[in-house]
């Protein structure tokens, strides 16, 4: 496919988050342009959840995946361009790379900054404030919970018809996580998991952007469904994403301690603690392919 080209431009809409396979198109496209002696040009875009907040645990490359083919946390703060540069460097991915840099983009700039339309990149990111919770909304692909697919409201919705939505909201409530508020809610999906079920659950209203968590969000959402289902809540089985052996909860999260930390019912704080040491040297690593101030 790629002999006779001059180069190949990749121009793709990131969103912020590890498991968007968009970036990991990228990184094959890369690895066979490597091969074949095709350089890549890489036109940048803006991340809309902003280039600042990262979040999460740096996963172990045995749990690599088209969710997360190299380790790189949930929320990960760099714009494709920049992912392109850490990649290919930090990776070995080998190409004959060129960034072109967006003009006026700041580090601290989310979506509603830039001015720029928004142009759904996948069915199911139809808004920036579906990408906002998505570093959290996708582990619920993980589950048998419902993450608002075959609604308007994907990832911010979620929720199974096991679950009473007004227990569920208190109950994420009382965790008084920052910058987000739950809403109870009825929903019933016209596709995907509980197709014309009704389920109870939550909205996620985001609240403040600054003070945000989403991958913590996801997790205590993950661990009060699991609590509140008694027994009927359930870790979705592979395949999943090409990956037909380690749970799918596993592979989103990279690494299968998390999902074990809940089922023994292990703090959010708790949890977040256990990865800060790993993010701190990831974000002097990524240090050095940042284009933007």
């Amino acid at each position: 496919m790629l002999q006779g080209l001059d180069a190949l431009v990749i121009d793709l809409q990131d969103v912020g988050a590890r498991y968007y396979t968009f970036v990991w198109t990228a990184a094959l496209a890369m690895r066979a342009c490597a091969r074949a002696d095709v350089p890549v040009i890489v036109l940048d875009r803006p991340n809309p959840l902003g280039g600042k907040l990262v979040e999460g645990n740096v996963p172990d490359p045995v749990f690599a995946s088209f969710v997360g083919l190299y380790p790189l946390p949930a929320r990960h703060g760099m714009t494709l361009g920049e992912l392109a540069r850490y990649l290919n460097a930090e990776h070995g991915l080998g190409c004959d790379l060129t960034v072109v840099p967006m003009r006026g983009w700041r580090r601290r700039m989310t979506w509603a900054d830039t001015g720029v339309p928004w142009v759904a990149p996948s069915p199911n990111m139809p808004t920036p404030d579906t990408a906002s919770v998505y570093p959290g909304g996708c582990l619920f692909e993980g589950t048998n919970l419902s993450e608002g697919r075959g609604t308007t409201r994907p990832f911010e919705w979620v929720g199974a018809p096991y679950l009473d939505a007004h227990r569920f909201a208190e109950t994420l409530e009382a965790e008084r996580l920052p910058g987000v508020g739950f809403r109870p809610i009825r929903f019933m999906p016209t596709f995907h998991k509980w197709a014309g079920r009704l389920c109870g659950g939550v909205q996620i209203h985001v609240t403040d952007r600054a003070r945000f968590k989403p991958f913590l969000t996801g997790l205590a959402v993950v661990a009060a469904a699991r609590r509140l289902g008694r027994g009927r809540f359930a870790w979705r089985r592979p395949p999943y994403e090409f990956e037909r052996r380690k749970l799918p909860i596993d592979i989103l999260c990279g690494t299968d301690t998390i999902r074990r930390a809940i089922e023994r019912g292990r703090s959010l704080g708790e949890m977040e603690r256990s990865w800060r040491g790993g993010l701190t040297a990831w974000k002097g690593r990524r240090a050095r392919y940042l284009l933007y101030e």
